[in-house]
């Protein structure tokens, strides 16, 4: 894979992490400063608002596994495994890891993999 590739990939993941690990510590703080100034009355009607906050828990699950999902593909641009399936061993297109930088899987073996779990 091209040096010159690899490295706008890196940057990318790398602004990719930076936001939403800003957008974490931002939910994160807005949530404590909101119970902060509530009255313990108004906590009953917040722990009663149970389907919003499971959403909100849903969402940060989602960031924190995409930010799991960076994290990985950074370390294989530091082991010189980036770019490459974990399943197949073939270069994955750059046309995926433009759309998808942490992409694992070629887009065969990816189509593969949902196929069988249908």
């Amino acid at each position: 894979m091209e040096k010159e590739f690899v490295e706008r990939m890196r940057l990318t993941l790398e602004s990719m992490k930076k936001e939403i690990i800003d957008k974490l510590v931002m939910e994160s703080s807005e949530f404590r400063e909101m119970v902060e100034d509530l009255d313990p009355k108004d906590l009953v009607d917040l722990a009663s608002d149970d389907i919003d906050r499971k959403t909100l828990e849903a969402l940060g699950s989602q960031e924190l596994k995409r930010l799991r999902l960076i994290e990985a593909a950074l370390n294989r641009i530091e082991n010189g495994k980036y770019g490459i399936c974990m399943k197949c061993n073939k270069k994955i297109p750059q046309e995926r890891l433009q759309a998808i930088p942490y992409a694992v899987l070629c887009v065969e073996c990816k189509n593969s993999d949902e196929r069988r779990n249908r």
